[in-house]
């Protein structure tokens, strides 16, 4: 059989002449070559199709929203601290008048606290309301009568449109019920710690103001007052107010009540 297959090759070799044997070895080769070019093309179309298919997930990621920033939402909510009523600007007056009513009107300043346990001393059997109307002022004073306030079970209210900030709400806070008239105004902001004659420009003035901020603290916890007020306070500038909306007043737990509803004065 491999003699026979051999003798049919060589007829054929002698039959061709040496051109047509170049023809078919080239028609060959080009068979050959473009059977490979369609394999790498298949292969490279089918490499390209799965890097799309993949690149939503590597390369394209949808843009993730920046974290909303923790002051956005007060910055809008920052008032210049009021200045400009002489009553308030004056050092505290106390002044009892009806209904058991003792009116707290101006700047808490260092003695305010003695003048306010000496007021109630002589007319504790009739106070059962403090009203405030002031812009805050010494800390230690405020949470003095703060103190007292919640000591003598006295409520504490803030008539409409009046003013209760700074220190102030420390004082508010002491009350066993705490009432806010309409357009009332309750603000806060940091501390500020006041330097002795004799302090250094040291860290004892942070050292004393954390102290005093831990004790502001403590006497909003001890009062039940949501300790979110107190974060307002520590956000917010000293030369600016964080003031509270209605309905924040009472989700804090700072305002209980609705203001005591009086009997108008007679017309004369």
């Amino acid at each position: 059989m491999g003699s026979a297959l051999h003798r049919h090759l060589h007829a054929w070799l002698a039959g061709n002449p040496d051109e047509s044997i170049l023809r078919w070895i080239f028609r060959a080769v080009l068979v050959v070559s473009i059977a490979v070019l369609a394999a790498d093309l298949v292969e490279i179309n089918h490499t390209g199709l799965g890097s799309d298919a993949a690149s939503p997930q590597l390369d394209i990621q949808p843009e993730q929203p920046e974290p909303p920033s923790v002051l956005a939402p007060l910055v809008k909510r920052l008032l210049a601290v009021p200045t400009g009523d002489p009553a308030l600007e004056q050092p505290l007056s106390l002044e009892l008048r009806g209904g058991g009513r003792l009116y707290a009107t101006g700047t808490i300043t260092p003695g305010s606290a003695r003048a306010f346990t000496e007021e109630v001393e002589r007319h504790g059997e009739y106070i059962r309301t403090v009203v405030l109307n002031s812009p805050g002022g010494s800390v230690a004073d405020a949470l003095a009568m703060g103190r007292l306030i919640r000591t003598r079970k006295f409520a504490t209210e803030i008539e409409a449109g009046k003013y209760c900030a700074s220190s102030c709400p420390l004082v508010f806070a002491g009350g066993i019920e705490r009432r806010a008239g309409e357009r009332a105004v309750i603000g806060v902001h940091q501390i500020a710690a006041v330097r002795t004659a004799s302090a250094a420009r040291s860290g004892d003035d942070m050292s004393r103001a954390q102290n005093i901020s831990a004790r502001c603290q403590r006497h909003l916890a001890d009062m039940g007052i949501d300790l979110k007020v107190w974060v307002h306070a520590m956000e917010t500038p000293h030369d600016q107010l964080f003031t509270f909306k209605p309905d924040e007043l009472k989700s804090l737990n700072l305002v209980t009540s609705a203001p005591e509803s009086r009997p108008e004065k007679p017309r004369t």
